[in-house]
């Protein structure tokens, strides 16, 4: 497995990683954990993501090619849990990049019992609910939660199904879409949701989007997504 890294769209592929990073980072999203791959335009049996780094320090030259079963020739160290990416690739056609995260609102919702639901209409892709990944299920009863094997990596990406978010009890979450600019703005508002369910339910309770509402929301939101990167990618980016 070789890339032609000077490639065009490998570079641009690489640079949009890089901003994708710094966004997630910026919005709160990452931290020193958490990633953001890329299904490649050269070959879609293969996937950008970038080495094992702290996600705001990730720039193009950090990006590696990996196989759908996880593997590179790149011999920095990859990231433990690339097998997400792998899987979820493998399972789901439709998905073009994905973003796995630590975001501290969501992880309430993969423990607590109470459903992930969409709240806001900027977060109507939850709709009816997000799906919980079950680590002990997979992985028995004294795992470290991370998904560091293609088996684990199956059974994430079959916990997903056709969704667009699914939680992981104890651990974070994992959003996926048709492209990075989706894919991040999915993780962003998945946060932006928690928040604000979590909070009407202290004040007593929630009104749901119906899955008919939720439908025309994504609709509406869906072409507006380079608005959101735009302001993102720029507020990333200043010193």
């Amino acid at each position: 497995m070789r890339e032609d890294t000077t490639s065009t769209r490998s570079r641009e592929q690489r640079a949009t990683l890089a901003e994708a990073n710094h966004i997630l980072v910026d919005q709160g999203i990452l931290d020193a954990f958490g990633h953001v791959s890329v299904r490649s335009a050269d070959d879609p049996d293969t996937f950008l993501l970038a080495r094992n780094l702290a996600p705001g320090l990730v720039q193009a030259d950090d990006v590696q090619l990996f196989t759908l079963d996880g593997t590179t020739d790149d011999p920095r160290p990859p990231y433990l849990e690339r097998h997400i990416h792998g899987e979820i690739y493998r399972a789901r056609p439709d998905v073009h990049a994905v973003v796995h995260s630590h975001s501290p609102a969501v992880i309430p919702f993969g423990v607590a019992g109470t459903p992930l639901r969409p709240v806001l209409h900027m977060a109507g892709f939850l709709a009816p609910e997000a799906p919980v990944f079950e680590a002990r299920d997979t992985l028995g009863s004294g795992s470290d939660l991370l998904v560091r094997t293609p088996q684990s990596g199956v059974a994430l990406a079959r916990a997903l199904g056709r969704s667009s978010v699914v939680l992981m009890r104890g651990h974070g979450a994992t959003a996926v879409g048709a492209s990075v600019e989706e894919a991040v703005y999915r993780a962003v508002y998945t946060e932006v949701n928690a928040r604000a369910q979590a909070e009407a339910l202290r004040l007593g309770g929630c009104t749901y989007l119906t899955d008919e509402e939720a439908a025309a929301t994504v609709a509406t939101n869906t072409p507006q997504l380079p608005r959101a990167w735009g302001f993102w990618r720029d507020r990333a980016h200043r010193p």
